[in-house]
């Protein structure tokens, strides 16, 4: 059971279906299957929308290593927290024009830092 990683997992899952309906919803209005029919705004949505799926699971695998290991769980809601404000920084960023660069600078750091200490509590714990 990892009651910690689940909570993160379904409000993350969240936030990738809010980003995915915004794409759907351009798509639709706008009659466009595939491609980005050469517009700036359905490019970013895609890229929003992309760069959750591409950074969000390895920051869900991390989290639940760390709880299988046994760690406290004050510390996974702290990795949990950095994975979620991160991803949602990012995700601010890249709904509205003009990008908030300042948001997605601090999404991906929270994000980034959430990998790099989670890693590295992994390797020690593994190695000790």
């Amino acid at each position: 059971m990892l009651p910690i990683t689940s909570l993160y997992v379904g409000l993350l899952a969240l936030v990738f279906l809010a980003l995915s309906f915004r794409v759907i919803a351009f798509r639709r209005a706008n009659s466009v299957s595939l491609g980005d029919a050469d517009s700036k705004d359905m490019r970013q949505r895609v890229r929003g929308q992309a760069n959750f799926a591409e950074y969000t699971p390895i920051g869900l695998i991390i989290l639940a290593c760390v709880e299988l290991q046994g760690a406290p769980a004050s510390a996974v809601h702290v990795l949990g927290l950095m994975l979620l404000v991160g991803r949602l920084l990012h995700a601010i960023a890249f709904w509205v024009h003009p990008m908030i660069f300042k948001f997605r600078f601090w999404g991906m750091i929270l994000t980034l830092i959430m990998q790099a200490v989670g890693a590295m509590g992994l390797i020690v714990h593994s190695i000790l």
